[in-house]
This record gives structure tokens, C-alpha cells and sequence, in this order.
């Protein structure tokens, strides 16, 4: 069905977005309508009320073959993210290609929570804060623009996902460093007060069950938790050891039912003294964040 999507006669900007809605209904696409509208938005090239006084003029001839190919794309799968190759979070607007995960609104909640704690830990004070698995550069960038005077580096062990971080943080005009390696490792011997992380979560043999819209165009080395979704926690936990001291805030996005494994794996490593445990607005536990108060004269 993704194949046929024609527009159909003269129409206007109202009808076509009430009919690609239906189309892709029809196709099994979760959210039709606003997946539609923002790929409308997109072909058009209108936002706000240029977009909405727009609604009942006539379709414009010359963006029926763009209409119509994005569609067809959607219809089969593609998110709509990919199609128009941005994505915004935090009110900032980032570019997403398939080297990189698509930004989710929960991880909004993660970096609120870092800023907040990181005001109560180092109030006024430059606190070193670490992106690890940055992807599109989505934390560290909103970090960064909520936190200028935060020293932040993001990390990422691909190159491809590198490159569109840096192009974005660039396009921004936000000051992150950037390190290539895996996890914490090019980390090795530097201090670090923070250290953030949405890392692979998904357990593998999960993957293939995942949403077509996750499972066949998200790069799956940023779904890819390993067997139980937890070994990139447990690495990175283990990896603290390549640090002068163990980071004074700590904080991890996760999957569905993996709060209590990840809280207990941060309490038996016994270098903060709060575990918090933060529902996002489904009420799901998705952010784990480890605190040390005071910092302690054995970590010195």
C-alpha cells in the first residue's frame, strides 16, 4: 500500500493532510495526524501561522511529487524524523540522520535533573560533565545551553555519529568538547564531576519485536544492550575505575523494569550516598541519578 499514495485531485493543504492521515492510518502508522502534519509542515517549508492561515488554500502543484514520495516513505516505515532529518528537544533543533538515535522527550527529564543537581553541588562553579554515547549530541548540547559555564565533553564510539553531534553542537554555537572511543574509556584519568549517560538499553533478543519504525531504520548499536539490555551500565560502572575519583553526580536514562537493577548496581558500588529514581510523564521509572553530597576525603 506504501507503494500507491497519489494525491488525489485538486485540493486543498486541509484535504491533503486529512487524506496522507488516513493513508497512513491505513498502513498501520502510529500517530497518523501528526505525523502527517509534520511532514507537511516540512514539504510546504511553513511553521506557526504561515502553516495554519495556509490550511484551505489550494495544495501547491509543484510540492505534489515531495508530498506524495514523503508519504510513501512514512507509509513504510520511515520516521518522519529521518524524512525531514531534524528532530527538536529542549527547544533546540537538532539534525538526525540513521547513524544516530532520534531524540525522545523523556530524556528531557534526565538532563533537567543533572542541571538542577549540578546548581546544588557546584552553585556558580564550572563542574567537568561528561555526554557519554552522545549520539546526535542531544544531552550534552542541552546541557551546555542551559549550563554554559559548565565544562562539557560528549563521547561516542561511533564516527558517523560523532560527525552529526559536532555538526550540531556547531550549528548551535554551543561550546562541547568531543571524544571518540568506547564509554568512559577516553575518559581514562581525567577528573570528572558528571557524567550522564542514554545509553543502549534494548535487550537483543528484544530488537526484533521493536516498533518497524525503531527496528529497521535506528542504528542498532545505539539499541543494543546486550542480553539482559544492562551491559553498558555494568561496563561503564567498571569503567569508573579509569578515573582520578568516582564523579560526585552520575546519572543513566534506561529501559522499562530496569530502575531496581540499575539503583542496586549504583548502590553496591558505593560511591553515592542518594540513589533517585525519576518516572517520566508515563510513569515509567526511566532515569536512575546517583549523589554525592559532600565529597568525601577517601575520594580526594
Amino acid at each position: 500500500m506504501s507503494e500507491g499514495y497519489v494525491l488525489s485531485g485538486a485540493c486543498s493543504i486541509w484535504e491533503a493532510r486529512k487524506e496522507a492521515s488516513s493513508f497512513l492510518a491505513a498502513a498501520g502508522v502510529s500517530e497518523p495526524e501528526s505525523n502527517a502534519e509534520l511532514l507537511l509542515r516540512h514539504v510546504l517549508g511553513m511553521s506557526g501561522a504561515a502553516y495554519l492561515a495556509a490550511l484551505r488554500d489550494s495544495f501547491p502543484a509543484d510540492k505534489r511529487d515531495a508530498w506524495e514520495a514523503v508519504i510513501r516513505r512514512k507509509a513504510a516505515g520511515e520516521p518522519a524524523q529521518y524524512i525531514i532529518g531534524e528532530q527538536e528537544f529542549y527547544g533546540l533543533t537538532f539534525q538526525v540522520t540513521t547513524d544516530v538515535l532520534i531524540p525522545r522527550p523523556e530524556t528531557e527529564l534526565l538532563v533537567e535533573r543533572i542541571a538542577v543537581e549540578g546548581d546544588l553541588l557546584w552553585p556558580g562553579g564550572a563542574p567537568a560533565a561528561a555526554d557519554i554515547g552522545t549520539g546526535s549530541g542531544a544531552i550534552a548540547a542541552a546541557l551546555a545551553h542551559l549550563r554554559p559555564a559548565w565544562r562539557i565533553t560528549a563521547s561516542d564510539i561511533s564516527p558517523e555519529a560523532l560527525a552529526v553531534a559536532q555538526g550540531n553542537v556547531r550549528r548551535l554555537g554551543l561550546a562541547v568538547k568531543f571524544k571518540q572511543g568506547n564509554l568512559l574509556e577516553p575518559f581514562a584519568g581525567e577528573p570528572l564531576d558528571i557524567v550522564v549517560s542514554n545509553p543502549p538499553y534494548i535487550p537483543a533478543e528484544d530488537i526484533a519485536h521493536l516498533q518497524p519504525e525503531v527496528r529497521d531504520y535506528e542504528p542498532r548499536g545505539a539499541l543494543d544492550g546486550g542480553p539482559d539490555g544492562l551491559a553498558p551500565y555494568r561496563t561503564m560502572l567498571a569503567q569508573l575505575a579509569l578515573l582520578p575519583v568516582p564523579p560526585r553526580l552520575i546519572g543513566f536514562e534506561l529501559g522499562m523494569g530496569q530502575a531496581e537493577a540499575v539503583a542496586d548496581m549504583l548502590r553496591a558500588a558505593g560511591f553515592w550516598d542518594e540513589i533517585v529514581t525519576i518516572p517520566d510523564l508515563a510513569g515509567i521509572d526511566r532515569h536512575v541519578i546517583g549523589i554525592r553530597r559532600e565529597e568525601a576525603a577517601k575520594y580526594k
